[in-house]
């Protein structure tokens, strides 16, 4: 089993920044990938950015690319989440998920095994 705790959630101001952090534990924390989804109030959970635990290689929704990052520290199982240039859309709870994901299907909520309990982000106009 798989233990994601999400943390850096918070309230910010449209233009500003935040940075996201995910801590995995677990006796044996063994994934392909871990990555970031968002869901708004009313709307579906969408995909935002996800990272290959191994290599690094890193995948992005489209829309979403140029102003978030993602990068990881194997070191300390923990996964990091860098949003700059916030907008007032980009408010929504954002969880963090693990799993042994085809990266063909990445941007798919259901291919994902293990769920943090999600952290808010609110940016205001």
């Amino acid at each position: 089993q798989v233990r994601l705790v999400e943390s850096g959630g918070g309230f910010v101001q449209a233009g500003g920044s935040l940075r996201l952090s995910c801590v995995a534990s677990g006796s044996s924390f063994s994934v392909s990938h871990m990555g970031w989804f968002r869901q708004a109030p009313g709307k579906d959970r969408e995909f935002v950015t996800a990272i290959n635990w191994n290599s690094g290689s890193t995948f992005a929704a489209s829309s979403l690319r140029g102003r978030f990052t993602i990068f990881r520290d194997n070191v300390k199982n923990t996964m990091f989440l860098q949003m700059n240039g916030l907008k007032p859309e980009d408010t929504a709870i954002y969880y963090c998920a693990a799993g042994d994901v085809d990266p063909l299907k990445i941007d798919n909520v259901p291919m994902w095994d293990f769920w943090g309990q999600g952290t808010q982000v609110t940016v205001s106009t």
